[in-house]
């Protein structure tokens, strides 16, 4: 019976009742013709045991509806597997030893053509070869995240036994992802900022921003937000991402806001004038650009052994999380405790805190030096 119900999983179907039957007596009649010596019956409905990619899209299908994933997981996943297929066709479990698994990470740094090039250079229609192909270290390391995720599935399910992938710890040069957030004065000209009458458009763009900076809440939280999540006194959330449940204090900047589009209508009985991430990014950085937003900001990437250093203006730099992140860091420099921050912003543990927790220090240290200034 185990066996039969194996066979249905393996080949990704959920079988009747009478299906399971018929396998099983099947399976038996073998059984029985081999005890007295004969030889079984050959049963031709019986397929081959599935290649890693057939295991790679049941993986998807089980994890995906177990663990709710959300659209974003599924396109990474999607992009893996394509990443797979391009290097090596018909990759095999057996391949991805440590020997596959180093050649996988060059292939990756140093093969992969990029599906839109990182940056323009200038006003020119050309691209340099470091734009067009390879990943950087970053990049590379949660690639190597979601593979080694399939593999230890397809090892606890008996379809891979190719197991180098547990100690595999190439070297990926990288640095700190800069956490990038809005101080007081900022958010001050952003709120004050008189938009020129041919950008009016930007005006709920500005609008849903600050309710994120006000709030911690993140964009798809904020976009999926109904009236009946409004109480008199604060939000109650479930977000997209987790599913955890939270409960927001309103304040005076959330208040104003929600206030102003009170007798507005939007679809679904939404509060805010929401529009998807992508454009909002876009037209975010058109305002804080507007805002004069453009603290020069040092990035540091690695591909490969291969350090680049950029200077950005704050406001390239800035998207729709910058809101959440944004909160969170002037929530600390007031002296909120983490823990009540946390229950604001649904974090479970201290480990993804302790960025904002870093900044709020370093904020610390250089204000003190003002007291320099009284003697």
């Amino acid at each position: 019976m185990e066996n039969a119900f194996k066979f249905f999983e393996v080949n990704d179907e959920r079988p009747t009742m009478d299906q399971v039957i018929e396998h099983y007596q099947k399976k038996m009649n073998g059984l029985e013709q081999k005890k007295n010596g004969k030889e079984p019956e050959q049963n031709t409905s019986i397929k081959k045991v599935p290649e890693l990619m057939d295991v790679f899209q049941l993986f998807v299908t089980e994890c995906g509806e177990k663990n709710a994933w959300t659209v974003s997981t599924y396109k990474k996943m999607a992009t893996l597997k394509a990443d797979l297929k391009s290097f090596k066709n018909n990759v095999s479990f057996s391949d991805l030893d440590e020997k596959g698994l180093t050649a996988f990470v060059h292939y990756l740094r140093e093969k992969k053509v990029l599906n839109s090039p990182r940056k323009k250079k200038g006003d020119r229609d050309d691209y340099d070869e470091e734009d067009l192909i390879g990943l950087r270290n970053s990049t590379i390391q949660k690639k190597l995240g979601f593979l080694k995720w399939f593999l230890k599935w397809a090892t606890d399910h008996g379809y891979n036994t190719t197991t180098d992938f547990k100690t595999f710890r190439p070297t990926l040069k990288t640095t700190q992802k800069k956490v990038i957030y809005l101080s007081k004065p900022e958010l001050e000209r952003i709120k004050q900022l008189e938009i020129p009458d041919k950008l009016t458009s930007l005006e709920p763009i500005r609008d849903v921003f600050l309710f994120c900076c006000f709030s911690g809440l993140r964009h798809s939280d904020v976009y999926n937000l109904r009236k009946n999540d409004v109480k008199d006194d604060h939000l109650e959330v479930t977000t997209i991402k987790t599913g955890d449940s939270v409960s927001i204090e309103l304040n005076s900047v959330t208040r104003e806001i929600l206030r102003k589009y009170k007798d507005h209508t939007f679809p679904d009985d939404k509060v805010l004038p929401v529009i998807q991430n992508q454009p909002m990014n876009r037209h975010l950085k058109e305002l804080c650009k507007l805002a004069g937003i453009d603290e020069k900001i040092r990035i540091t990437t690695y591909k490969g052994n291969q350090r680049k250093d950029e200077i950005k203006e704050k406001w390239e730099l800035i998207g729709t999380h910058t809101g959440r992140r944004t909160f969170i860091v002037n929530c600390l420099s007031l002296g909120i405790p983490p823990n009540v921050v946390m229950k604001w912003t649904g974090h479970s543990d201290y480990k993804a805190m302790k960025p904002y927790i870093d900044i709020v220090d370093s904020i610390k240290a250089s204000e003190m030096t003002k007291l320099d200034k009284l003697i």
